[in-house]
């Protein structure tokens, strides 16, 4: 099989690199582009079988370019190629229906397969992610009408959603590390998760981020 892909990172040496990774190999990059609106149009124009995309895309990230795609009706594969490894970007992009999420240390041939895999319209999450990120079911979470967060809890689980780390999300709402910590600590424990990653795929879940 073919895998017809369109590349997008803002970085042209990381595009020139994977140009490199991909010769000789059943792929063709039908395009580059390095923001997230020129992905967008290039998907819609060219109905590749992957997108491969980085999270920091300008002047809007690729979770929001796949949830705009997601929303048009476009069904091409997604897999993130990252250097955002923080799991709370995993559980948004799971949320997304994206194919899988690869840091990019990994190795040459871990791209390879992960890229012919996801064009192939497979998953390559791990058999341990995808038990860690279908971890908030209805047995093990609040459901959202039993949940009373306020409004400053809502906010910070929103920004947990994103992301950041206590520290950003103080920085962001302008409140100091230790109330943060003290709201997350809130926040798990009304949602009924042990963690970060668990809010996150609650709060994905439930259209709060």
């Amino acid at each position: 099989m073919l895998a017809r892909i369109v590349v997008a990172d803002p970085r042209e040496v990381v595009r020139a690199g994977l140009r490199t990774w991909f010769e000789g190999r059943p792929i063709e990059i039908v395009a580059e582009v390095a923001d997230g609106l020129a992905a967008q149009e290039a998907v819609a124009r060219l109905a590749p079988n992957l997108l491969l995309l980085e999270i920091d895309l300008p002047p809007q990230d690729g979770l929001a370019c796949l949830t705009w795609l997601k929303a048009n009706g476009h069904d091409t594969a997604a897999l993130f190629f990252t250097e955002r490894t923080n799991p709370t970007y995993a559980a948004r992009a799971s949320a997304l229906s994206a194919a899988g999420m690869l840091a990019k240390s990994a190795s040459r041939t871990e791209l390879l397969d992960a890229v012919m895999t996801a064009a192939a319209g497979k998953s390559c999450w791990t058999p341990d992610e995808i038990r860690r990120l279908t971890a908030v079911g209805p047995e093990s979470a609040s459901p959202i009408g039993d949940v009373a967060l306020t409004t400053r809890e809502r906010q910070v689980l929103k920004q947990l959603a994103f992301g950041l780390s206590n520290k950003e999300i103080a920085q962001a709402l302008g409140i100091s590390y230790e109330t943060v910590k003290e709201h997350v600590q809130h926040v798990l424990r009304k949602l009924g998760v042990s963690d970060r990653t668990q809010a996150a795929v609650w709060a994905v879940r439930h259209d709060l981020a």
